[in-house]
Order: structure tokens, then sequence, then C-alpha cells
């Protein structure tokens, strides 16, 4: 089935209507993982999620419900969850009417997105399972081994030089993270209110990693975030703490633009993920270098 007819089909057997009663507004824009469309219902507008090809590579439904479940109780994506199934991806969400940070000056909203943050981080809960950012790197270097392409030397290079850091980083204590908090998952809704959506990632983590993915377009963003997140001008371990984990975001965000390439979502896509793969071994170095600024060597 294509996209409109899956989400009718789920409308007309989640709420019991015809078909026609189904109306999709539009696709959000955004988001390289799935596709989320507006659709009208009942007078109501909803959002649907359709995972992306081989979505399941990366994110698992199952994780996603749990953090759902414990996000419900925090209340920083304004409880708009219908409902989700766990085994095709698809997720029911109630639509609200705002703007992504990514859209504004994510710059403007420090306080808010460090508030929201904070709320999560500093909350008694804990997820079932760690983001575990070096298991999940091996997994992701062997999604793309298996579909037939191999990492280069200036990959290897960057990578053996950011693991000399894994013992420290592994052991910092480890709180409820989102681990996407990237400018386009907060929602600034017209009542002024600052939302954090999509959850697919959630797992609990350092909490300097949320900090670092506030600059996943523009690391400004998260070298500004940082100080009002902490609540005063960071020591040099909490500045190499943030750089060490972008360095790390563009080695993940490496290895799965080298499995969209390989799996040929370059030419479905019309986007050169060989490219973008390259790219972020290119920042990979620089965000390392701008790390290391900050760490006692030599």
């Amino acid at each position: 089935m294509n996209h409109e007819e899956i989400i009718k089909s789920y409308f007309r057997y989640h709420f019991g209507v015809r078909e026609e009663e189904v109306e999709i507004i539009k696709r959000l824009e955004g988001g390289m993982s799935n596709s989320n469309y507006v659709v009208r219902c009942s007078g109501k507008l909803y959002t649907f999620r359709i995972p992306g090809q081989n979505a399941e590579k990366f994110v698992s439904r199952t994780i996603e419900a749990q953090i759902l479940d414990i996000v419900e109780k925090i209340g920083v994506d304004g409880n708009l969850l219908v409902r989700m199934d766990q085994d095709t991806g698809y997720k029911l969400s109630y639509f609200v009417e705002g703007s992504p940070l990514s859209e504004l000056d994510p710059a403007a909203y420090y306080r808010e997105a460090a508030a929201i943050m904070h709320k999560i981080h500093d909350s008694a809960y804990r997820a079932d399972n760690d983001y575990d950012p070096f298991v999940r790197l091996e997994i992701y270097e062997n999604y793309v081994i298996e579909n037939g392409l191999t990492h280069g030397k200036g990959y290897a290079d960057i990578k053996a030089k950011f693991l000399a850091f894994q013992e420290e980083l592994r052991h910092l204590p480890k709180v409820l993270c989102h681990n996407d908090t990237q400018p386009s998952n907060f929602i600034r809704t017209e009542k002024k209110e600052l939302l954090l959506v999509d959850w697919e990632f959630g797992g609990n983590n350092d909490p300097l990693y949320d900090v670092a993915c506030y600059g996943n377009n523009d690391f400004k963003f998260a070298v500004g975030l940082l100080p009002v997140y902490l609540g005063h001008n960071p020591t040099d371990e909490e500045w190499k703490r943030l750089y060490l984990w972008r360095t790390f975001q563009c080695l993940q965000w490496h290895n799965v633009a080298l499995y969209k390439e390989a799996t040929g979502l370059s030419a479905e896509l019309h986007l050169d993920f060989m490219k973008i793969a390259e790219y972020y071994v290119e920042l990979a170095n620089r965000m390392f270098m701008e790390a290391m600024k900050y760490a006692n060597v030599g």
C-alpha cells in the first residue's frame, strides 16, 4: 500500500470511520528517517508517522513505547500520543499548531530548552535501556559492512582518537535522556509552550549528550546552551565532554549515511549519502580538535 492507503486504512480501523472521512492535509517537512503527515478526522487534527525504510535497524519500538510511558508522566511532550503500533512503528498523535525551533532562532530558547532537559534529566525516572553509544556504533558499523561497504582510513583514524576516551565517557553518571534533542524536535506552540517530541532514541545517557544534540545543525547553539544548562561557566572538563559527544554523533551519523548509500537510498531519495558520510568524518575531526583544546594531554 502507498502512504495514503496506509493512513486511510489505519484511521478507518482505529476510529471506525469511512475512508472518505479521512483527509490528509500535508506531509510535514524534515525527518530523514520517517514520513509524518497531518491528517483531519472527525473535525480533529492528528499527526501520523510512517517509519522509513529499514527504520527498525536503528530504533526499537518496544523501547520507544517504554520511553513514551515514562515521558507521559513527565509531561514534556504535551501528552500528544494517541496510539503507537509496536509491530509497524505507526504512531498516531494529536496535532499541535506550532513551529520547530529549527525554523526559529534556537538561541532565543536556551532557557526554555534547558528547563525541559533538566525536567527530564533531574527526574527520578530511568529507562530500562541505556543509549550505550559505543555498542550502538559497533552495530551501525556492522550494518554498513553487511551491505558491502567498507570504512575509509579517515573514519578509522578519527574513531581511534575518539575511542581513547571511551572508558572515561562510558563511566559517566547516566540519567534519562532524549538523545536527539536537535532544535527540530522542540516545538514552540501557538500558546507559547515548548514541547519536546520524537522519542525514538530515548534511553539513559550522559546529560551533556542531549546538550550536544542541540547543535545538530549548527554547533554554536550547543556551545551557547551549555552554560545556560549548567548554570555556571563550563569547566574545561565539561567543554571537553560536549565536543567529544559531538564527535561521537558525527561518527554515528557517518555510519547511518553509509548504510543509506549501501541500501540504495541515495538514488531513491535524491540525496548523495556518500557525500553526507564524508562530511560527517570531516566534522568529527573538527569537533575532536575542539575537544582537545580542553583536554589535559601531553
